[in-house]
């Protein structure tokens, strides 16, 4: 199956309950098992997962049972949508810095997405960006009375009342004088400063010959401060004059301030911005954080939509994804981006990796056959009883991994734990093992870049990586049709994977005897000493059917060996090289 085929996704924050990538049977039945024994014990929110495609042994288990294929985990890492705020606080292009600055200060934020009519972002208006056109700039003395803006926008930023307006929506280029001095100096300075009437707006308090004249001049607007009402002759007067009337409730100075943030947003909105994408990694945005000036970036859709806003508070949240990793425990062979997220509990039954968590947890590793022996034994030292399905499940991963407790990995408690799950079950070992064994060839049902990628590891030691890779087989007939493209298979995964060597343990399950085929570093080829069959790549393993118990270590010892003699394979060349002391 595809990772398409899965179920629907489960609701927000759930603990994974996962397998290694490339899930062999024993990885998918461990983790469908554990989730139920976690719903066993009351606790909720665990999801049975998978980072990997089905195959036709999982395909077959899952039918028997009744059981739906994991919920598909590509990649954990987490992501902007993970940790972003979506109850934006945003402002419209069309909004003043008044109102910005009021919504800055309200919810205590430092940046504000701008959006057009269609919701769409054009830019963000920062606090930074507002100090600038607001602190004083004595130098340019006519800049810091110039406001961008119309009456209707000035008279909502003041609170005030319109007494009488003319054309309050056009949005115009106007100059604010205070009219606190004698009429004549008064006028001769904007005359000086080449300020036309018509673009003037003057504050003043209840000065009537100031009043009158500033009218009789014809200036665009007459703001009245501290909530003073002009006589019904002003009034008179400029309705006659078609000049605007506003009454502030503040005094002249504060008035003054706030017909300043009366601006439109044009001045200070940031068109040049960067927008993130909901599924991008944090890790990346870290890094846009590091060399970026900005404080936030907005969260938009492809349509340029807002979604939410990223902050620099907002990455260093804790990650709410949480995994247990079941029948694997070295991140090489995790869910991407494992590393990156909370690791709760590990259950396992190979040998332990370099791994390290943030905090204790519960790790159950146990040198036993298969990880569905070991949640298997959890249900029966609590005295829960799993359903038929889930005991069936469970034989399903056990029979799968011992080579039905014919492998060397198989224990006594192996053995004991198939026959307390086939009662439960109601299931005859023998028979689910044929039906498994039987449901199909790797090698013939799938193409040679995946049959090398079947049940895939990657592992390290002494700083080489290497991977394994498994199929099981009821004889080597269909192998060795088709064996020269295996072979190409895995050279171009060991390239594509930068790794020191790759190799295929083909396992007959009938003789309990396998072939290893290896590409690689030519100087750990030739250190293997069993027998060379056809190809100097392809060895013959009798009794060989355990990768965990036999031939990882066997391998290991390899390493050693040429760890000792100062040579370790490469990753490239064909040559070993020399092993800096």
């Amino acid at each position: 199956m595809t990772p398409d085929a899965t179920n629907a996704s489960p609701a927000p924050h759930p603990t994974y309950v996962v397998g290694h990538r490339n899930p062999d049977a024993d990885a998918i039945c461990s983790a469908i098992a554990y989730t139920a024994y976690k719903e066993a014990r009351g606790e909720r929110g665990y999801v049975a997962a998978r980072c990997g495609n089905s195959n036709a042994r999982i395909d077959t288990i899952l039918a028997r049972f009744h059981q739906s294929l994991p919920h598909y985990l590509s990649d954990v890492s987490p992501r902007v949508r993970d940790l972003m705020a979506t109850d934006v606080i945003s402002i419209s292009e069309n909004a003043t810095c008044a109102e910005a600055l009021e919504l800055i200060d309200r919810h205590h934020v430092r940046v504000l997405p701008v959006t057009s009519a269609r919701k769409g972002v054009v830019g963000v208006v920062s606090l930074t960006a507002l100090g600038g056109v607001f602190i004083p700039r004595v130098s340019e003395p006519r800049a810091m009375r110039q406001v961008n803006t119309s009456l209707s926008h000035i008279a909502r930023a003041l609170h005030g009342r319109a007494l009488h307006l003319v054309g309050d929506k056009k949005i115009e280029e106007l100059f604010v004088r205070l009219g606190t001095m004698d009429i004549r100096s008064f006028w001769s300075i904007s005359i000086k400063e080449n300020i036309p009437a018509d673009r003037s707006i003057i504050i003043v308090g209840d000065r009537r010959d100031i009043q009158h004249r500033a009218i009789e001049l014809g200036i665009r607007a007459l703001v009245i401060t501290s909530s003073l009402d002009p006589d019904a002759e002003t009034i008179a007067l400029a309705k006659k004059k078609g000049v605007s009337l506003i009454i502030s409730p503040y005094d002249s100075a504060t008035t003054a301030l706030v017909v300043r943030t009366a601006s439109t947003l044009d001045r200070v909105i940031e068109r040049d911005f960067t927008a993130i994408g909901a599924d991008v990694r944090v890790a990346d945005i870290r890094k846009k954080f590091s060399s970026a000036a900005a404080h936030a970036f907005p969260v938009t859709a492809e349509d340029g939509a807002l979604l939410g806003i990223l902050t620099k508070t907002d990455i260093l949240k804790p990650v709410q994804t949480r995994l247990v990793l079941v029948d694997h425990n070295e991140l090489s062979q995790a869910v991407p981006g494992a590393d990156e997220v909370a690791i709760a509990e590990i259950i396992d039954h190979h040998r332990l990796g370099a791994l390290n968590t943030a905090q204790p947890i519960l790790f159950i590793n146990e040198p036993v056959g298969s990880t569905c022996t070991i949640v298997a034994d959890l249900f029966r030292r609590e005295n829960l009883q799993p359903s038929p399905a889930i005991a069936g499940i469970m034989m399903a991963g056990l029979i799968s991994d011992t080579l039905h407790l014919n492998g060397p990995t198989t224990t006594r408690k192996d053995a004991i734990i198939l026959a307390w799950l086939a009662e439960i079950a109601g299931v005859n070992s023998q028979n689910l093992a044929d039906e498994i064994f039987n449901s199909g060839s790797v090698i013939l049902a799938n193409p040679p870049e995946k049959i090398v990628r079947s049940d895939h590891k990657v592992y390290e030691e002494d700083g080489v990586r290497f991977a394994v890779s498994q199929v099981e087989e009821l004889g080597f007939g269909n192998f060795w049709q088709h064996a020269k493209p295996i072979a190409e298979a895995l050279a171009a995964l060991r390239e594509e994977e930068r790794l020191a060597f790759a190799a295929l343990l083909v396992t007959d399950i009938n003789t309990q005897n396998s072939l290893l085929l290896v590409k690689g570093d030519p100087g750990l080829i030739q250190r293997i000493g069993y027998a060379h069959i056809e190809q100097d790549e392809i060895f013959d393993l009798p009794g060989i059917v355990s990768r965990k118990k036999q031939l990882i270590p066997y391998f290991t010892s390899l390493l050693k060996e040429m760890s000792a003699d100062g040579v370790l394979p490469t990753t490239r060349s064909a040559a070993p090289f020399k092993k800096k002391r």
